[in-house]
């Protein structure tokens, strides 16, 4: 079961730990995140694996970490990594937490945490969130693309249905809503995920404006009933994103813009070939750290 939040109390915690390549900590810091409060990495010393760590106030439940690791480690390709669990002394996790989420900007859009009081940048728009135990606090670079990307299409089109597919924390879905002022559907197969997004929507102000559901890809009911939908974006990984590629093609209107992310680098190719043959065209591609972010229209 993930936490909502570290329990910022004299209690010991549950520490969460593996060794991952170089090329994968990212994923596997965001993976790390649905189950605990505060996540880091640490650079090997004597070889190139780095050490995962993160920190949890319940005793997490292995299997269904293990379970995940094995999914997302066989989309990057690679070997399932071996769980250390073990039990931690306290420390003042709460300002190491907030010490790791430093506002960020990309474009248009100011990220920061509800525990930022500095001024915003004149101009911005701000997106104040608590990742809590879902995804995206608006530093890792797939995050970072979506939102450049969104940044680039408002100086050019005026979206009035938008979809969120993989919300998180729903930093995508508070950036849409507040660039187009419209109503914006979320979904997210992690209940946890959905939970922290309408949170996120209520601290934003727009909560009016945010829809969130609990869907696998875009089964919902309610996904189904909204289309078609001008814009979409799906920040997930590169095989579940191959797996719903002829799904995306049957909820998005003609002419509409889906952005894609969540893909490394080397894959950005194959995830540009599977959307052509289901009628999409690339109009943008671009890289940070390694990660693809693609902006493609339906033809």
């Amino acid at each position: 079961m993930a936490p909502s939040s570290l329990t910022w109390g004299n209690g010991f915690l549950w520490q969460i730990a593996c060794r991952v390549p170089e090329h994968s900590v990212d994923p596997f810091e965001e993976y790390l995140r649905r189950y605990c409060g505060a996540v880091s990495a640490v650079t090997g010393v004597t070889d190139t694996l780095w050490r995962i760590e993160g920190l949890t106030d319940v005793e997490p439940d292995r299997d269904a970490v293990e379970r995940g690791a094995r999914a997302l480690a066989r989309d990057l390709g690679l070997d399932v990594p071996a769980f250390i669990y073990d039990l931690r002394p306290p420390i003042n996790w709460l300002a190491e937490n907030l010490a790791s989420f430093p506002p960020v900007r990309h474009g248009r859009y100011f990220v920061h945490g509800s525990h930022f009081g500095g001024p915003v940048p004149g101009g911005a728009v701000p997106l104040q969130l608590d990742a809590g135990t879902a995804f995206g606090s608006g530093e890792h670079p797939t995050t970072g693309g979506c939102l450049l990307a969104l940044d680039r299409l408002a100086r050019k089109y005026r979206f009035v249905r938008p979809l969120d597919v993989g919300c998180g924390s729903g930093i995508l879905t508070l950036a849409m809503a507040k660039t187009w002022r419209v109503p914006v559907l979320a979904s997210d197969i992690d209940l946890e995920s959905v939970v922290v997004t309408r949170a996120n929507a209520r601290r934003n102000q727009v909560a009016k404006l945010v829809r969130a559901v609990e869907s696998d890809g875009y089964k919902h009911r309610d996904i189904l009933r909204g289309g078609p939908y001008d814009l979409v974006t799906a920040n997930i990984l590169a095989r579940p994103l191959a797996k719903l590629a002829n799904d995306l093609s049957h909820v998005i209107a003609p002419g509409g813009v889906a952005i894609i992310s969540g893909v490394v680098e080397r894959d950005a190719a194959w995830m540009s070939r599977v959307h052509r043959l289901v009628g999409f065209h690339l109009l943008r591609h671009t890289i940070i750290k390694g990660w693809s972010t693609l902006v493609m229209e339906r033809r």
